[in-house]
């Protein structure tokens, strides 16, 4: 893949190399004209990666202005971003960047830039083997150095030195314990959705029939067009008010762009996606960096929510990385397949040493796809809580469309207070002697009707 992204280099220069002065001109590469008198006499002595990626194109242009370099409009916008930074650093000047670290093999790690969605660019960083070793580095991990043009065989340009890990000073760093080596436990610690400021019914809904904790494993169980996107949404927009010290990461895979637009309007977190268009390998590599990035912050003490939409689609992706040689179950899923995304679900969890990892994953079911049941299937009973969205309800217009006796979250008695446990039983036993779809709209309505969960508990369902 990393083979595909590296630019032509110019007649007799190495890969990376500068680019050529007026007079040896390539067709496909810039030209500069005394570059080192240019930037001396501007006094533009640093530049940051980071920065150069998100500036506007006039602004580019305006930078490599000041090393009397020409931006072949052939070359793409990222294409024209390595030219500044090697005509930058050719004059000696500074180059910095920071981004996430990606391990491509044992031997081979790169800098990924999460604004791009960690997507493949010329641009990228590579890390040499020996700083990965010298400070026992992961993949997912932030870092901050100094970059320096490739030498001799290298492809791309290359991390110098490391001036901060995770935000602290490199020199300070002491490794963390591995997220595999920490100790797992039940969710504890409610992660409460119930709030004022959006007096979300779905919020409170969920809060009652199937409450979330941190490091909760859980499946939003939903046939099409029954509103997970929507439920997701709200559950991100309460995370968000309630509980600001947790990291908020929403993971978009094969999504229309579409939805991917409106959910970063609407939602202040960290948002990563592939859209359905792409290939399967960016769906797989855009989830398996986002995990890796959770799984550090985990390290860190920090307690992290992913929501996943959706597991099915993801499920999907790995089954179409398969060679093919393997041993087929029904629906075409290969019996390796799931491996990874069980793992990857498997990865939810509470940890005693501090700090949780919750994981909230949407699953797709009646698509009429014999695959997408089996994957559920595959699921179902891995997770420790199950939202059930119910084409029923779906279908007389009952939002939340949530099955009231399907849904349920483990040992949910370690998140309630006691006193308020007694009175949630209460309230699921006059729901269970009523039909589904009668309950959810006895409960809708005393939702309406209460502006509290706590209100609605002490006055009980009417």
């Amino acid at each position: 893949m990393e083979q595909n992204l590296k630019t032509a280099p110019a007649h007799g220069e190495s890969e990376g190399a500068a680019p050529q002065r007026r007079g040896d001109r390539a067709p496909d590469a810039p030209v500069g004209d005394s570059p080192h008198a240019t930037a001396a006499a501007t006094g533009l002595r640093s530049l940051h990666l980071n920065e150069l990626q998100t500036v506007s194109e006039q602004k580019l242009k305006a930078l490599a202005r000041e090393w009397d370099l020409q931006l072949h409009p052939a070359r793409s916008r990222h294409h024209h971003i390595l030219d500044v930074i090697r005509a930058a650093l050719s004059t000696g000047a500074t180059v910095t960047a920071e981004g996430f670290l990606d391990q491509i093999s044992d031997s081979s790690a790169m800098l990924r830039w999460p604004h791009l969605n960690f997507l493949p660019v010329p641009e990228d960083v590579s890390v040499p083997r020996a700083i990965v070793e010298q400070y026992h580095l992961r993949p997912g991990q932030k870092l901050a150095g100094t970059i320096r043009l490739p030498v001799n065989r290298e492809k791309f340009l290359t991390l110098e030195s490391v001036t901060s890990i995770e935000g602290q000073p490199a020199d300070q760093w002491r490794e963390p314990i591995d997220f595999e080596k920490l100790t797992p436990q039940f969710p504890q610690g409610r992660i409460i959705l119930e709030n004022a400021k959006t007096n979300s019914i779905s919020a409170r809904a969920v809060d009652l029939l199937a409450p979330l904790g941190r490091g909760q494993r859980g499946l939003i169980v939903a046939p099409p067009r029954a509103g997970k996107t929507i439920l997701l949404k709200e559950i991100a927009k309460a995370i968000r008010i309630n509980h600001p010290e947790i990291v908020l990461i929403l993971l978009l895979v094969d999504e229309r762009p579409e939805e991917v637009t409106d959910l970063e309007r609407e939602i202040d977190c960290q948002i990563y996606h592939s859209n359905f268009d792409e290939s399967v390998h960016r769906h797989v590599q855009v989830a398996e960096m986002v995990l890796e990035r959770a799984k550090r912050l985990v390290e860190l003490k920090q307690d992290v929510v992913l929501l996943l939409d959706s597991l099915t689609r993801l499920s999907r992706g790995y089954n179409n990385l398969q060679p093919g040689k393997g041993r087929l179950m029904s629906g075409g899923v290969e019996a390796k397949a799931l491996i990874k995304p069980k793992k990857f679900f498997g990865s939810a969890r509470n940890v005693e040493e501090g700090g949780s990892l919750t994981i909230l994953a949407t699953a797709l079911i009646e698509t009429g796809s014999r695959m997408d049941e089996l994957i559920f299937e595959e699921f179902k009973g891995t997770g420790n809580m199950e939202l059930h969205l119910d084409r029923a309800l779906q279908e007389k217009r009952i939002y939340p469309a949530i099955h009231p006796l399907l849904s349920a979250t483990r040992r949910d008695e370690l998140l309630y207070h006691p006193d308020e446990w007694e009175r949630i039983l209460v309230l699921r036993k006059a729901m269970a002697a009523l039909p589904p779809l009668e309950a959810m709209e006895k409960l809708i309505e005393n939702l309406n009707a209460t502006k509290t969960n706590a209100e609605l508990l002490l006055s009980g369902l009417r």
